[in-house]
């Protein structure tokens, strides 16, 4: 990170613009955010936007840097590639395919997200991977939420990205969406190790929707040390 902003810096020194610490940091955070948009222009700014903004919030509190994000953009349909994952450190995309919502959260649309157990809705906000594991959809992998009464409860509910059969572009000509799960962000079997293993161990990812509540009420999104430094604690940062 400190070659980058010493970078930055040089950058900004060669125009003859003062550079300070927090100068070079909003310089590289723009320089990545014109990397990734470039890299991903069927992305929603905003989304995009939000993950960057969210992920330096937990980083700037305690968070340990990521090698990838991935963010999902539930704005867009289920027919949708609205799953994208980006390598941080070459600033380029790396994935793009289809992910599954919630049975609860709409049929083609997603439009509804809860923290509940039960609900079988998709949750919004920073997720941070964790440990990969056999289970009963094969290779699979866990997560936490890290956002205090959006998605926080991410690992009890057993919310984890695995492969599943309905997350399938031909279900789309039959019914207009592909399938959903009860809440996982489900992949496709052909891409699922692929995603998991890019992933897996601590990184960053970050489900999107323009929800008023969640816009107004991120703890990270709106980056509230306090409350996000407690959040990472709990879940072990």
């Amino acid at each position: 990170m400190l070659s980058v902003l010493r970078r930055a810096c040089l950058v900004m020194t060669s125009l003859g613009v003062m550079c300070s610490p927090a100068m070079a940091e909003k310089a590289n955070s723009q320089l990545l955010y014109n990397s990734l948009a470039h890299a991903a222009p069927e992305l929603n700014p905003q989304a995009l936007k939000s993950a960057l903004s969210a992920m330096q919030c937990a980083v700037a509190n305690g968070a340990s840097q990521a090698r990838h994000l991935a963010v999902i953009d539930y704005s867009q349909p289920s027919t949708a590639r609205r799953l994208w994952i980006f390598d941080l450190r070459q600033k380029k995309l790396v994935l793009r395919d289809l992910v599954a919502h919630g049975q609860k959260s709409g049929e083609n649309f997603a439009t509804q997200f809860s923290n509940r157990l039960g609900s079988f809705q998709s949750s919004l906000g920073l997720f941070r991977t964790q440990e990969s594991y056999q289970g009963a959809h094969g290779y699979s992998l866990r997560m936490d939420g890290l956002e205090p009464g959006f998605n926080d409860l991410a690992r009890d509910r057993a919310i984890v990205i695995h492969a599943a059969d309905y997350v399938n572009p031909l279900w789309s000509a039959r019914q207009g969406r592909i399938g959903r799960s009860l809440g996982c962000p489900a992949v496709r079997p052909q891409v699922a190790r692929q995603v998991i293993d890019r992933l897996k161990g601590g990184q960053f990812m970050f489900s999107w929707y323009p929800d008023p509540g969640w816009l107004k009420r991120s703890a990270y999104l709106n980056c509230q040390p306090q409350q996000v430094a407690s959040a990472l604690a709990t879940s072990g940062g």
